[in-house]
């Protein structure tokens, strides 16, 4: 029996959605250099800034990372409550579980932006600072798989102890970010490198560093001994290895220049939001059609998706 590809609202959903994808890293990278920058509070109010959309007379270079942090979170709102609207639109020719999905993200970016809120009204503490950025992982990884649900239907390209194994990977990546996210915004690794102080919580992000990225190499070698998966997913796990090297080198310099370089730590946030996206991606991605169908629309629009 011939597989069917992806119908045209299904393909056409996962060319948004992969568009989705690209924003929500960049709203994640554009956060980090809001905090590098002490950028946080630049625009006192919320949801406007200085009581305009556009604030004039104030724009400088924090003023414009808060404002642009925020008008990227709207788009990305705006575009999944829209992508919500189509999903009951043509719920009859879409896999069921597709509304679902996006009603539980609809609600997470709506989350979101109430802890965006909350970082401002209550002067950035740093609880709420960590939420922020574990719910912005969620809806990078969600979004991400969504994406190759959509672009690549059909059964998994792993077998399920694998599947598993590569959720581990996912859920590790994202704890790992989320301790340095708490290292972050408690100043730990300047107050430990400054004035000895907080340096066990420092200490903890570097040693944990090393289990999480031998679990994720780990999982990468076991994935290419599958022949089936690495003649077909190398670029992935290529990927994942060169993020991984990436990002331990990206922490040693910036902890040997004593935080002193603030591309390096964006980049360090950066990378961390790659490696969750793209481990996502691999855990949800369908085998699609087999080698002896192609799809119509995929042909027509290879270019059209590639960069997400």
């Amino acid at each position: 029996m011939q597989f069917i590809y992806p119908p045209k609202p299904l393909f056409r959903l996962g060319q948004l959605a992969a568009h989705v994808v690209v924003a929500l890293i960049a709203l994640v990278v554009i956060g980090g250099a809001t905090r590098v920058m002490e950028a946080g509070l630049a625009c006192p109010d919320w949801p406007l800034c200085y009581g305009s959309f556009l604030p004039g007379r104030q724009m400088n270079l924090q003023v414009f990372l808060e404002w642009f942090h925020r008008l990227d979170a709207f788009f990305v709102g705006i575009v999944l409550i829209t992508q919500f609207a189509f999903s009951l639109y043509w719920a009859k020719t879409l896999p069921k579980w597709l509304p679902w999905i996006y009603g539980f993200l609809t609600l997470l970016v709506s989350l979101q932006g109430f802890l965006g809120a909350l970082t401002v009204l209550q002067l950035l503490p740093s609880l709420v600072v960590m939420a922020h950025l574990v719910v912005a992982f969620t809806l990078v990884a969600i979004m991400s798989g969504v994406t190759q649900q959509l672009l690549n239907p059909g059964k998994s390209i792993f077998p399920t102890w694998l599947r598993c194994f590569g959720f581990l990977s996912l859920f590790a990546v994202i704890a790992q970010s989320l301790l340095g996210s708490r290292v972050a915004t408690s100043w730990a690794a300047q107050r430990c490198l400054d004035f000895g102080e907080s340096c066990n919580l420092l200490g903890l992000h570097r040693v944990s560093a090393i289990p999480v990225s031998f679990l994720v190499i780990l999982f990468v070698i076991v994935s290419s001994l599958q022949r089936d998966v690495f003649m077909k997913q190398w670029p992935y796990l290529l990927t994942i290895i060169f993020l991984i090297i990436s990002q331990i080198l990206l922490g040693a310099f910036s902890i040997h220049l004593r935080m002193s370089e603030p591309s390096l730590i964006i980049a360090h946030q950066l990378i961390a939001c790659l490696l969750v996206a793209v481990i996502a991606a691999l855990n949800f991605k369908g085998r699609g059609n087999d080698d002896s169908s192609q799809s119509l629309y995929i042909n027509q629009s290879t270019l059209e998706t590639c960069h997400g």
